[in-house]
């Protein structure tokens, strides 16, 4: 049953936080990975090395995918895989931003079925567990009712407003912007803003979590194309995602 993980992820998010609280704001060693994907610091790796240590003595038989673990092709084979981003917005953790956050998901068989995004600098615990809804710090939330694409708000960057993106032009909603994917995400399921959308390749460990939080809260998730996403992939890299409530079909049709 999904909701029988759902403690234990919590758990171990609030672990994190303990963890990442302890670097915040205190200038933690930086590197540059490799193949231009980006920062990486000492607290990344640290909540890495704890949540890997934790999650995988609780459920021995899940694999295990995380943007800070070298991939292991055997978490293919498994049933039930954790799919992790130790810090999502490791650039906003650096700069001392509060808009950061720890990513943890359960996903079964291709579909994430429990998921926590914790910003812990916040005190938003975003949760849900297949078929028993979504919260924030406890409380149910919803997504959007808002279908109107000119009222809406979205959360995305300036280059997904590119004119060959869209068919008719760039919708004219309202853009806002959060520095880490699984926040978006938990905003949308929160009907805080009415979508995000990314229209560049997207990894898994960034979307997994906040995927059945939204999934949870009544909205819909797609990618690019407006097809179901599926995780736990060789190539752990989905084509773009759309999610959020009742505008999200208007986003679909605009896309070129």
């Amino acid at each position: 049953m999904p909701a029988i993980d759902l403690p234990l992820l919590i758990d171990a998010a609030r672990a994190a936080g303990d963890i990442s609280l302890s670097f915040h704001g205190r200038s933690p060693t930086v590197w540059e990975k490799d193949g231009d994907q980006g920062p990486v610091t000492e607290a990344d790796l640290a909540v890495n090395r704890m949540l890997s240590e934790r999650l995988r003595a609780a459920r021995p038989e899940y694999g295990w995918l995380s943007e800070e673990t070298p991939d292991d092709k055997d978490r293919l084979a498994a049933q039930r895989v954790f799919v992790i981003d130790p810090i999502d917005g490791t650039r906003a953790f650096i700069r001392g931003d509060k808009d950061w956050a720890h990513a943890i998901a359960v996903v079964e068989d291709g579909v994430p079925i429990a998921g926590v995004v914790y910003l812990p600098a916040r005190s938003l615990m975003f949760a849900a567990a297949l078929g028993h809804g979504a919260t924030c710090n406890g409380r149910p939330i919803r997504v959007s009712g808002q279908s109107n694409v000119a009222r809406a708000q979205v959360l995305t960057t300036k280059p997904n407003l590119a004119p060959h993106h869209w068919s008719g032009g760039v919708p004219p909603f309202t853009r806002g912007f959060r520095s880490s994917l699984a926040y978006r995400m938990a905003l949308a399921a929160e009907g805080k803003f009415d979508a995000m959308l990314t229209l560049r390749p997207s990894w898994e460990w960034d979307i997994a979590a906040g995927a059945v939080i939204v999934s949870e809260a009544g909205g819909d998730v797609t990618d690019r194309r407006g097809r179901p996403l599926r995780f736990n992939t060789p190539k752990r890299q989905l084509d773009g995602v759309i999610a959020g409530g009742a505008v999200v079909p208007a986003l679909l049709a605009a896309l070129a």
